[in-house]
């Protein structure tokens, strides 16, 4: 009889046991341990992040950042040049990190597609002499002459091997020095031609079988040709 109920006392102690202990086991809110690891939520203290409420008033009254009031048109800017970069990245099968002379390409880009007209030199039309003119004075604030036989005359004449972005292409189309354009790079040239404001090969059979001269321009013999063409009129 004792060994009977002996087994079964065992047992009923092992189950009252067991419900005794598992609240310690699966309950971890009432861990001690538990409730020092729950983060308390953090404020801003006021009185020590004066820097803060001094940014705050000045985006209230400005609506912009002291050191941040040129951002927006900032990232325009980048946006800008880098849809240039690509625009002409692309005409000149080239990489957009080679387009680097942005107010050069931002001057090309104004003109860009304007129609042919001999003796023009507005957006209504415009011949080849007159955008190199106009682009230089633009890009490079350097002053040429008005036709491409006198632009000729104002540069330092250089192999095609030594072309290098800016330098001038002069051709013979109509008997002399009568057609000019800019060099760029990969041996791409912009210029107005028949077709408009446009970006040619140089290496094209036309322009190779038409090429006379490559040109350098110097800022100060410019300025002599332009100052001394003054005098004379």
């Amino acid at each position: 009889m004792l060994k009977t109920l002996l087994p079964a006392g065992a047992i009923a102690l092992c189950l009252a046991s067991c419900s005794t202990m598992k609240p310690v086991v699966f309950n971890r809110q009432s861990s001690p341990q538990a409730a020092t690891d729950k983060k308390e939520p953090k404020f801003l203290d006021i009185e020590s992040d004066n820097s803060t409420i001094e940014v705050n008033r000045e985006v209230k009254s400005s609506g912009t950042r002291k050191d941040n009031s040129d951002y927006s048109s900032s990232s325009r800017d980048v946006e800008k040049a880098s849809s240039l970069q690509s625009k002409y990245a692309h005409l000149l099968n080239t990489e957009a990190e080679q387009v680097q002379n942005m107010p050069l390409y931002q001057s090309i880009d104004e003109w860009y597609g304007t129609p042919y007209k001999y003796g023009g030199s507005t957006k209504n039309g415009i011949d080849c002499s007159a955008f190199v003119q106009t682009i230089f004075a633009s890009a490079f604030a350097i002053s040429l002459p008005r036709t491409a036989r006198e632009q000729y005359g104002v540069t330092r004449h250089i192999s095609r091997t030594e072309l290098q972005e800016g330098d001038l292409l002069f051709f013979n189309t109509q008997g002399g020095i009568s057609h000019v354009g800019i060099y760029l790079q990969n041996n791409k040239f912009v210029h107005a031609s028949v077709t408009g404001v446009t970006i040619s090969d140089m290496f094209e059979p036309y322009y190779v079988r038409h090429f006379v001269a490559a040109g350098r321009v110097d800022k100060k013999a410019s300025a002599f040709e332009n100052s001394r063409a003054s005098i004379a009129k």
